[in-house]
């Protein structure tokens, strides 16, 4: 299983917080419809039968849409509900070792801050990296910041895709250019906003405009 760049132009991961009345199956699907071209389930509260239950209903969803969809953590649930991969951080169990459990079953992202963390990664088995945060975000607080020009040192360092995350919205993503990054993974920005599909519409576009920019310069 290879994961293509064009997966991560737009990244969704999920956030039950922004929803107010909505379902997290109905917003993930809007996303869909507005283009997004992968989907993360981070659920940091459910319980272990109910996140497993959600994680099969947004795989077939995302299936449907021929869009990869990731588990944040979870080794379990991503191998139980058939999912595409899973999304590790730092924190959480170490690369090698999700790699030789999950053999070929499943991609494997991981999150990263320096180009050593990066590098280690793919060493390691990572099919992605998630870079970040990039900016200020109130999605995780704790999240240490990376500045542009890491971002950029850790494009170069590696040679599989590498994903921006963090406070990443409309009004920022221009500054991205020439980061080299294969795209934006977004929280609050899809599933925050009033319309999302009409939101994800606009988001695609922009980050295809900053991949098509940095294409161009090559």
């Amino acid at each position: 299983m290879k994961l293509d760049r064009s997966s991560m132009l737009l990244y969704a991961v999920t956030d039950r917080s922004w929803l107010g009345t909505r379902s997290l199956y109905e917003c993930v699907e809007c996303a869909l419809r507005g283009g997004v071209t992968c989907v993360q389930l981070r659920e940091k509260e459910l319980a272990e039968d109910a996140f497993l239950d959600e994680a099969k209903a947004i795989n077939a969803l995302c299936k449907s849409y021929g869009v990869p969809f990731f588990i944040n953590d979870n080794v379990d649930v991503a191998l139980k509900c058939g999912a595409d991969g899973v999304h590790i951080g730092q924190c959480d169990a170490a690369a090698r070792d999700v790699r030789a459990r999950a053999g070929g079953r499943l991609l494997l992202g991981v999150s990263a801050q320096n180009a050593a963390q990066a590098v280690a990664a793919q060493k390691d088995g990572a099919d992605y990296i998630g870079v970040g945060a990039i900016f200020p975000t109130q999605t995780k607080t704790d999240a240490d910041d990376v500045s542009i020009s890491v971002l950029r040192e850790i494009c170069a360092a590696v040679s599989i895709p590498v994903v921006a995350i963090g406070g990443i919205n409309k009004r920022n993503i221009t500054l991205l250019h020439g980061s080299g990054a294969d795209g934006v993974a977004l929280v609050s920005a899809i599933f925050a906003a009033d319309d999302i599909e009409r939101e994800c519409r606009l988001l695609r576009k922009l980050s295809s405009e900053m991949t098509q920019k940095e294409d161009s310069h090559d």
